[in-house]
This record gives structure tokens, C-alpha cells and sequence, in this order.
């Protein structure tokens, strides 16, 4: 199925977190309903046809994994050296001299290695097919993201942040969260072969974005936030919830619904 448009009418909410850090202006947050409401959900070896069409059981993990800041790195470089051969195919080649990062334009990133990310297993390892610290996640009984790099784990949601200056001369600090789309890979997302979050494929998820990601967001956001979040969303579900009984058989406006989700449900 061709990829629904980047450009929709989006609903969107703003409001001021509610448990800013000590000593910290509060900031605002600005969250993308239409997205956080739809019915996304990753469909990696379900259906994935992976960002590259000669790598398809890749998923998304074919470039490898760049860290956000040096923390991010000391905790997956932690994490590494307790992963065992058996969730992890390429153990020998992490653990030996080339390591399992490498640079790219100057950052550090995991490592490529037979022409995709070093942590990734072949569908037929007996270990598990796909990411070696979802694995390990799962073997520990604890969230995915609490063990794989962040930029991993928070796609395809996308945080992003501006300084946003009012009339009267003040400022407050804005973070968006929102949909990850190909243009949040830069210039080079809009030349992947496929791409999921706003295909009709990957609206398949029986619960919204905000639900089955809420492991995610709370990392992303805290918890106060998500909270505030979670009601809005609510409320927005209880919207379309009414204007669907009120449409009589019309279509929804994308500004409610998310696209890739009405065609979904149309498929």
C-alpha cells in the first residue's frame, strides 16, 4: 500500500508540564494528537518490508544506532558487556577487535556489520530474530527502551525542541512530541524504500500510540506530563468517537484520524 501524505491537518494540544525539575522554568509541551491516537504499531517481521528493499528482514536496523549524548552510550556500553552469545548472534565480532561502534561523520554509532547493525540477529538464530537488547529485554522481564539506545527506542516518535518567544519579550522552552516521519532522518528519509509510520500496513496496533507506547512517553515526557497527555488523548478518542456516529457513512477528516489509521480500517 502507497504511503499516506507528510503533509495532513494535524489536531495538536499544548500544555505546561506540570512537574517541572527543581529550579527549572516549566516547559510547554505541544503534542501531536492525530499521531499519539493512532493506531501505529511496529510491525517488524510482520510484515516490515525494511527501509531498504534489498534488505527487507532488516527493519529499521540497517544503518546502525547513533547515541544521543554520552550517557546514552555509557548505559548501552554497560548493557553490552553483560549480553551473552545467547541472545546476541555476533558476539565474536562486538567482542573483538573491531569492537561494536565505529564512527560516522565524526559520532559514534554501533557498529555495521555484515551490512546491517551489529546487535541485529538473522531470522534464523536460535537466540531470537531481531534486535539482541530486545531480547535480553525480555529475558530480564523489563521495557525494551530501559536497554537499547535511545534513538532505537523512540522511533518512530519524535521529540523536538525550540525556544519559543512571546510578545512581551519572554521565553519559555517548547517540546514537541510527535510523529517521526521520513523528513525527522534528515534529507536521506526521504529515499527509503519504505517506511512505516504513515503507511496503512503499520496502523494495525489494537491499542493508540499513546497506550501502547506509554513506557516510551513517560521516559520521554515524565510522568506528570504523560498523564496530562493520556487525558487529552482520551478526550480527542471520545471526539472522533462522536463525530464518527454524527458522519453517517462520510469520511473523517484527517485532522481527527490519522490517514495511514483510516485506511487501515478501510482496508
Amino acid at each position: 500500500m502507497p504511503e499516506t501524505s507528510l503533509d495532513i491537518a494535524r489536531t495538536w494540544v499544548e500544555f505546561v508540564d506540570p512537574t517541572p525539575a527543581p529550579d527549572e522554568e516549566a516547559q510547554v509541551f505541544r503534542c501531536d494528537l492525530t499521531w499519539l491516537t493512532s493506531s501505529w504499531t511496529c510491525i517488524f517481521g510482520r510484515g516490515c518490508q525494511g527501509i531498504y528493499a534489498d534488505r527487507p528482514l532488516d527493519g529499521c536496523c540497517t544503518l546502525g544506532a547513533h547515541f544521543t549524548e554520552k550517557a546514552d552510550y555509557r548505559r548501552v556500553k554497560g548493557i553490552v558487556a553483560e549480553l551473552s552469545p545467547e541472545v546476541w548472534e555476533k558476539h565474536p565480532e562486538g567482542t573483538g577487535p573491531g569492537g561494536w561502534t565505529e564512527r560516522e561523520d565524526g559520532e559514534r554509532k554501533t557498529r555495521v556489520v555484515d551490512g546491517a547493525c551489529v546487535f541485529l540477529n538473522s531470522p534464523d538464530f536460535p537466540g531470537g530474530y531481531g534486535c539482541a537488547f530486545h531480547h535480553e529485554a525480555a529475558r530480564r522481564g523489563v521495557p525494551f527502551h530501559t536497554l537499547k539506545p535511545e534513538v532505537c527506542w523512540q522511533l518512530p516518535i519524535r521529540r523536538t525542541y525550540r525556544t519559543v518567544t512571546r510578545p512581551d519579550g519572554t521565553s519559555y522552552l517548547e517540546t514537541s512530541i510527535g510523529e517521526y516521519d521520513r523528513r525527522g532522518w534528515g534529507p536521506g528519509g526521504h529515499d527509503l524504500d519504505w517506511y512505516c509510520s504513515s503507511n496503512t500496513e503499520a496502523h494495525v496496533g489494537a491499542e493508540p500510540v499513546f497506550r501502547s507506547n506509554e513506557g516510551e512517553l513517560r521516559e520521554l515526557m515524565g510522568d506528570g506530563a504523560y498523564d496530562e497527555l493520556a487525558r487529552r488523548c482520551e478526550a480527542h478518542l471520545a471526539t472522533v468517537a462522536t463525530a464518527r456516529r454524527s458522519a453517517a457513512g462520510r469520511k473523517l477528516l484527517p485532522l481527527l484520524v490519522h490517514p495511514a489509521t483510516l485506511g487501515a480500517q478501510e482496508r
